[in-house]
């Protein structure tokens, strides 16, 4: 058996697959998110501890007594955020996450201070990455600053709290802006523009391969033995890529989690940072992925749901009841509650609704969401399409893959069949189980099968018609609020 857990931002997963890659059990434990400043979104890794051991305990509950079989562990975690170790192996301050947007400025900084930066790294400085991160600490925590010995990855903080070992893998290392992506290998200079040393980077494996083993009170306290093996692992993407089986170029996928994603992979490194695409190591070896990425995906409607007092099956419900001139009438919403990466690189964009009356109900705003998160994604589409990246249909995975209005939704806006997996809700704690067997040795064809599929949904080309002056007025809106600002 193998066990796979994912350190996403609103909860620790985990989930054992026994030598058919069936899921055997699953569990989760809550996480939350502290925001104690405009544009700051930080977690203390103790808690990614506590919840770790919580979802241990219950999947050794569920599994019963077979759970010393397990052979293998593999990691998935949330990417860029910033756990700084000090020399004392101390935690120096809270994880600044992915979502946190305050280093814009030092994003201006090192686009000036590494002029290879593009070409090497093949993304933007964005404040989402790592690199500006650390320019911001510089900056306003030199004291902490000073003391960092080294700087871990989400993910890899588990890693090394169960192993002792500071190890991160290929397509983690890669949303930093330190990795050379082409070369897979820690870049000096981009390190320096930093202010930082390769001394102070984990170290690098494949996210196949093995990266440490339990340590023996981590075993005994887990009821494992000391010989089981942790994976290299993957960022939450990757990860998710190696559960769905998309491992082969020409696969790909939407992740439809708290932030939105849109997944393709690739044989060789494409990048393409003038479109603010992403272009990443993948999870397995020789291969490469670009992505586009929108800040709020299914967080937007968990917003609305708060807002509303309102469970999100209940709001479905209500927009499944619309028809479709209701629909066409409805508000239009901009998604962009924490910013917005693809195609924008802003920062400092802003959600709103556009177009509310007496007669917008709580369907209607819900709708919008639904519908301003589908547009997210065809803009992430365009500029994949500009890059060159042509995919025939997308995988849809995260928790937004439970909705099959969603993806029907999805699919009319793209205007490509969307398919549903079983199993692809569990995202990237599944493609974390199966890294975990490969680093003992199974086969890659065997391991990374796509899982079944529950449903295709066609594009319907009259509702994609219909939708097209909606999706321009979408994008005229945010260029208008941009203006605004200026």
């Amino acid at each position: 058996m193998y066990l796979g857990i994912d350190a996403g931002t609103s909860e620790i997963k985990g989930l054992v697959i026994d030598s058919n890659g069936e899921i055997l059990a699953s569990a989760g434990a809550p996480l939350t998110v502290q925001r104690p400043h405009p544009h700051w979104s930080e977690q203390d890794p103790a808690q990614w501890w506590q919840a770790t051991e919580q979802v241990i305990s219950q999947l050794r509950q569920k599994i019963g007594a077979s759970w010393p079989e397990i052979q293998a562990i593999g990691l998935s975690g949330q990417m860029h955020g910033a756990v700084l170790i000090g020399q004392q192996d101390e935690v120096l301050r809270p994880c600044i996450l992915w979502n946190d947007t305050r280093s814009a400025a030092e994003c201006e900084q090192l686009t000036t201070a590494a002029a290879d930066l593009h070409a090497i790294a093949g993304n933007l400085a964005m404040p989402g990455f790592t690199a500006p991160k650390l320019l911001w600490l510089a900056r306003h925590e030199p004291a902490i600053f000073s003391q960092i010995a080294t700087v871990l990855l989400p993910k890899d903080y588990l890693r090394w709290m169960m192993s002792g070992e500071k190890i991160s893998d290929m397509s983690d290392a890669a949303g930093t802006l330190w990795l050379d992506v082409a070369q897979r290998q820690w870049s000096e200079s981009l390190l320096a523009a930093c202010g930082l040393t390769t001394e102070q980077m984990p170290r690098l494996v494949e996210g196949s391969q093995p990266a440490g083993k339990l340590k023996a009170d981590i075993a005994r306290q887990w009821g494992l033995s000391d010989e089981v093996v942790i994976a290299g692992g993957g960022g939450d993407n990757a990860a998710s890529a190696v559960g769905i089986g998309a491992i082969n170029p020409g696969d790909a996928f939407i992740s439809l989690g708290t932030s939105g994603v849109l997944f393709a992979v690739n044989d060789g490194f494409r990048p393409n940072p003038q479109s603010a695409v992403h272009a990443f190591c993948h999870a397995l070896p020789q291969r490469w992925h670009q992505m586009s990425v929108m800040l709020s995906a299914a967080s937007a409607l968990r917003w609305l749901c708060e807002l509303l007092s309102c469970s999100e099956t209940t709001l479905l419900a209500d927009v499944s009841a619309l028809s479709r001139a209701e629909q066409l009438r409805a508000p239009l919403f901009l998604p962009y509650l924490s910013g917005e990466r693809t195609p924008h690189n802003d920062p400092q964009a802003s959600g709103a609704f556009h177009g509310l009356t007496h007669a917008s109900h709580r369907a209607s705003l819900a709708y919008a969401v639904l519908e301003g998160v589908s547009f997210g994604m065809a803009d992430g589409l365009k500029v994949l399409n500009d890059a060159g990246t042509e995919l025939n249909s997308c995988s849809l995975i995260g928790g937004g893959a439970r909705s099959p209005w969603w993806a029907q939704l999805m699919a009319d806006v793209l205007n490509l069949p969307i398919i549903t997996h079983r199993g692809g809700e569990a995202g990237g704690a599944l493609g974390a189980a199966r890294l975990g067997w490969l680093a003992v040795g199974g086969d890659e064809q065997q391991v990374c099968q796509k899982p079944p599929q529950l449903e295709r949904y066609l594009p319907d080309a009259t509702r994609h018609q219909q939708l097209q002056p909606r999706l321009q007025q979408f994008r005229q809106l945010y260029q208008q609020q941009r203006a605004l600002r200026q």
